[in-house]
């Protein structure tokens, strides 16, 4: 499995890596996927680290864990691949684009795109049961993903953190104030964003603000 996580971030995750949790959480995901059907691909468990690089890295998206439907896993949070149909929560995020820099309805939900830009969509557990969320919660995932923006906190600076609902908030207390800005809002879930905690949060232009100031790229959202 650690064969398909790229050499950048096993040395920074080295120490994580040999550590007795982590051993026993491959293991898990291992059985997992020899026994059931389990998603993302297992050759796309780490894609949302290898396609986005610490070195590149400017806005991190955490999201729960990936969706638990046939065929929309990729490995990114949020992002399904582009021959499937759009999730709930994506088209939200999408109508959030296009009410907050007017960038229109995208035809497919592939977010590729913006992790060779230096987002990293991160899920807080990168591997879930067939019709089971929250399913491999209990296997080591958080710790290893908290290690990650910890990590980032450290060794980053002026990075946009994007924390939308309570599980991804609670991610706050790993993330240096001083160095990075976080945004919160609700979850783009229809269930929270239809309540009125997701719509209007304006993310997506503040964070282009944010890192123009500081002097670096834009995301092309």
């Amino acid at each position: 499995m650690l064969d398909n996580l790229n050499k950048d971030w096993k040395i920074h995750l080295k120490e994580e890596l040999y550590k007795d949790y982590f051993f026993n959480l491959t293991n898990r995901v291992k059985q997992e996927y020899s026994n059931y059907t389990c998603f993302p691909p297992i050759d796309n468990i780490f894609d949302s680290l290898n396609f986005c690089l610490l070195s590149k890295l400017k806005v991190v998206i955490i999201g729960q864990d990936p969706y638990h439907q046939e065929s929309l896993a990729n490995g990114l949070s949020f992002s399904v691949s582009k021959d499937v149909k759009i999730p709930s929560s994506l088209k939200n995020i999408f109508k959030e684009l296009n009410t907050d820099i007017n960038k229109p309805m995208p035809n497919n939900g592939d977010l590729t795109y913006l992790s060779k830009q230096g987002v990293l969509l991160l899920n807080s557990c990168l591997s879930v049961r067939i019709n089971s969320p929250g399913s491999h919660y209990n296997f080591g995932w958080e710790i290893f993903t908290d290690k990650i923006i910890s990590i980032i906190s450290k060794k980053k600076n002026n990075v946009v953190f994007l924390l939308w609902g309570n599980k991804s908030i609670s991610k706050s207390k790993l993330i240096d104030t001083n160095k990075h800005l976080i945004l919160t809002s609700g979850h783009p879930s229809p269930l929270s964003a239809n309540r009125g905690y997701w719509f209007g949060n304006r993310h997506f232009s503040k964070t282009n603000e944010y890192l123009k100031n500081k002097g670096l790229e834009k995301i092309y959202w």
